[in-house]
């Protein structure tokens, strides 16, 4: 018996890559935050509020690509 899987091993591998890619664009998000006594300035720096909501649509955009992604076989080659 023949067992057909939707996905193939590259694209679990790609996406892990994604996840990892998502997570770090989270993580770099994260940081110190204002309480009601002590404004910190700090929660409007470019990697709060740029750089890490850009990694994460870039990773989000990759796990898009991981799950279309379709690797062609041997066989096909053949066919053609």
């Amino acid at each position: 018996m023949n067992k057909r899987f939707t996905f193939e091993k590259i694209n679990y591998i790609l996406m892990a890559a994604a996840v990892v890619v998502i997570i770090l664009g989270f993580v770099l998000m994260t940081g110190a935050s204002s309480t009601e006594t002590a404004f910190d300035p700090a929660i409007f720096n470019a990697r709060r509020i740029k750089v890490a909501p850009i990694i994460c649509f870039v990773g989000f955009v990759f796990m898009i690509f991981a799950i279309m992604y379709h690797p062609k076989k041997k066989e096909e080659h053949e066919l053609d």
